[in-house]
């Protein structure tokens, strides 16, 4: 069997023995032949029934796909039909396209012949694969399914409002009236509507003389707000350490001495003052966390050296 990839149809449903008679004649040597099109409403509707009752009773096997195969490249062409339905929607039609095909696979593995004609199943199960592809892949920002209902609505609704000529935009109450919808309901449609595509950050400002683009305009993370937080977080405890403590983490973090500088200093060694220090940042570190359990006194609290 042969493939036509011009036109992604299968030659064996092409219709090639019956030619169309001249208009107002009538065969009388037998009963009529029917065209394709006479047995389905759209001219990309093959006769594929036989073919679905054989890939209903086939195991699973190289026999079975390459009927599924065919059956595919048979209905190929409605499915492209269908996604062309929604070219208008700012996503590209060859996409559209695969994802209208990955409709219909499903529609071909899930279709049961004794339930009807197949086109009557897929056209729903493509159409409905497209929406979900615009629904869960197309919007710049996430926005939950009940705002992306309420935008459907309300572009419907303005739609339809104003399809007459000269029609002004209409108001969010009108517009509310007419869908059925809160004012606030409608807001929250309006702004989603404006979620489905967003400004490039390098877009440069219309009002702007300098060439400054949108991402001039926004701020920076401060490293300074996190200082401040910390030293206002760390103050109650520091107050409450011994002075010889506060002395001690005064003249190692601010006056950068050595800990054998210190030392020297107080006339006590090196592995006290270590020890002091970190007894000391850690008492201060749990008061700022808010957890004062190793900052109560006991052996070596802040008052035995």
């Amino acid at each position: 069997m042969r493939i036509d990839l011009s036109t992604s149809r299968l030659e064996e449903y092409a219709p090639t023995e019956a030619k169309p008679a001249p208009a107002g004649s009538a065969d009388v040597s037998g009963p009529p032949v029917r065209s394709a099109a006479a047995r389905h409403p759209h001219d990309d509707a093959p006769d594929s029934a036989s073919d679905f009752a054989r890939l209903a009773a086939l195991e699973e096997g190289p026999e079975r796909d390459a009927v599924r195969d065919e059956l595919v490249t048979a209905w190929l062409p409605m499915a492209h039909r269908i996604a062309g339905r929604f070219r208008d929607r700012g996503e590209n039609i060859e996409d559209l396209r695969q994802v209208a095909a990955v409709g219909l696979v499903k529609a071909i593995d899930r279709f049961d012949p004794s339930r009807g004609a197949f086109e009557s199943y897929a056209v729903p199960t493509i159409t409905g694969e497209v929406k979900r592809h615009f629904r869960d892949r197309m919007w710049a920002l996430r926005v939950p399914r009940r705002v992306q209902e309420l935008r459907n609505k309300v572009r419907v609704a303005r739609r339809d409002l104003t399809q007459n000529p000269g029609a002004p935009e209409p108001t969010t109450a009108e517009i509310a009236a007419h869908a059925g919808l809160t004012e606030d309901e409608v807001a929250a449609g309006m702004e989603a509507m404006e979620s489905f595509s967003t400004l490039s950050l390098d877009a440069e400002l219309s009002s702007a003389d300098d060439n400054y683009s949108l991402a001039d305009t926004l701020g920076d993370s401060d490293s300074s707000f996190d200082v401040v937080v910390d030293r206002e977080a760390a103050k109650e405890g520091l107050r409450r350490l011994p002075e010889r403590e506060r002395n001690i983490l005064y003249m190692r973090f601010f006056e950068d001495m050595t800990q054998n500088r210190i030392a020297d200093q107080l006339g006590i060694s090196q592995m006290h003052v270590s020890r002091l220090i970190t007894r000391s940042c850690a008492r201060v570190r749990d008061e700022a966390l808010g957890d004062r359990t190793r900052s109560a006194p006991g052996d070596g609290g802040p008052g035995a050296a």
